[in-house]
């Protein structure tokens, strides 16, 4: 797994969810017992993270900033990266740092875990 393989997952799961079939793309990218840790405090399994995308509003736009790789075995790595989010109505984005691990499975690369921290911002 290299980190331009990685990048490239995280940019098509963020055009699922720009797109609404964001449902579709994390019920069949994660593992079985897969999980996401959000950060708004809740832990959701892939079945719970496909029903609450299939009614998600989108969001209309993302970036991914300074990526970084870290190797956890022979078939393993995490993505870190910061995310920010915007979506129409919304008055801030939502932006936190992000960490993805993927695992080579037997059907290809699978997202096993992913964690959300949010950015605080504090004035100085």
């Amino acid at each position: 797994m290299d980190i331009e393989d990685l990048v490239e997952l995280e940019h098509r799961g963020w055009r699922s969810l720009c797109d609404g079939t964001g449902d579709r793309f994390y019920g069949e990218i994660m593992t079985e017992d897969a999980v996401m840790l959000l950060a708004h405090g809740a832990i959701l399994n892939r079945d719970e993270v496909a029903a609450s995308l299939a009614s998600a509003p989108p969001w209309s736009d993302y970036r991914i900033e300074e990526p970084r790789l870290v190797t956890a075995g022979t078939d393993s790595a995490v993505l870190v990266y910061r995310g920010v989010a915007t979506r129409e109505g919304d008055d801030a984005a939502f932006e936190a740092l992000m960490a993805s691990v993927y695992v080579q499975h037997e059907h290809g690369i699978r997202l096993a875990s992913y964690q959300q921290t949010p950015v605080i911002s504090r004035a100085v």
